[in-house]
């Protein structure tokens, strides 16, 4: 995909928001750094540039930031993505992208989900067979919930968001964070 011209207007929206030229941004385990003046983004872990589709996360998510002078609190209210404007209709993609990757990868041994607490930022939960809460990045949580399979049902996901991440992300940008943050997993 061609991120070129959603990059570009992504840091032109940043202009004037701050006299700050560099910020540091925690992204699952990994911190990035912004560079503002220089319009350049870098893992701290890797030392290389952050691809293009991670780039316009960040930036929205430090536009926001900036815009509201800090992000809403959480309200502890989880919601699905139907949720969200336009979930109705971009609902089937995301399953697939997201959820399908899920049972894909973790539905015949769910509790592996919890062997990943050692690299990611990730808290048990006491939500459907297993249930982790996941946070992306600092003020937006992804609850991750999986079912296991039984004689008549075969393994199941589900992904909510705490209903504050319609006040820092688009449905679209939602779709993105989420599916960089399953494939992560």
């Amino acid at each position: 995909m061609a991120y070129g011209k959603t990059l570009e207007k992504a840091w032109n929206e940043l202009a004037g928001l701050s006299e700050k030229p560099r910020f540091s941004i925690h992204l699952l385990s990994d911190t990035y750094d912004i560079d503002l003046s220089g319009r350049t983004i870098l893992s701290v872990s890797c030392n290389v540039p952050a691809k293009d589709h991670v780039a316009i996360i960040l930036l929205h998510y430090l536009r926001q930031k900036l815009t509201l002078g800090a992000l809403p609190q959480k309200s502890g209210e989880w919601i699905d993505f139907n949720q969200l404007e336009g979930g109705d209709a971009y609902y089937p993609a995301f399953k697939k992208r997201t959820i399908g990757h899920l049972v894909k990868k973790y539905g015949t041994n769910p509790a592996a989900l919890f062997d990943l607490s050692g690299r990611l930022p990730i808290k048990q939960v006491n939500r459907g067979d297993v249930g982790v809460i996941i946070q992306a990045l600092e003020g937006v949580d992804i609850l991750v919930t999986m079912e296991a399979a039984d004689e008549e049902f075969g393994p199941g996901a589900n992904i909510l968001f705490d209903s504050s991440i319609k006040s820092i992300f688009c449905t679209e940008d939602i779709v993105v964070l989420t599916e960089f943050v399953i494939h992560s997993l």
